[in-house]
């Protein structure tokens, strides 16, 4: 039964990881788009870009936390 919690837990963290990342090259991708087509909304775009990834970087934050949950049960 170990195993398979230490394989669990494994798995939410580099999931969430892989998940977070690739969500972050996303936002910032749509950011650089945004910026060459209307560069005079640089400072918005760029506000909400952080807001963003804020936002996605919560999802590994709380894969670890369940990820010591499962190694805890």
């Amino acid at each position: 039964m170990e195993q398979l919690n230490l394989l669990a837990t494994a798995l939410v963290i580099g999931l969430g990881a892989l998940a977070a990342g690739i969500g972050n090259g996303l936002i910032v991708y749509g950011t650089v788009q945004g910026q060459a087509r209307q560069p005079e909304l640089k400072n918005e775009l760029r506000q909400t870009m952080f807001i963003g990834i804020g936002l996605v970087e919560a999802l590994p934050i709380i894969g670890v936390a369940v990820g010591f949950l499962l190694l805890n049960s």
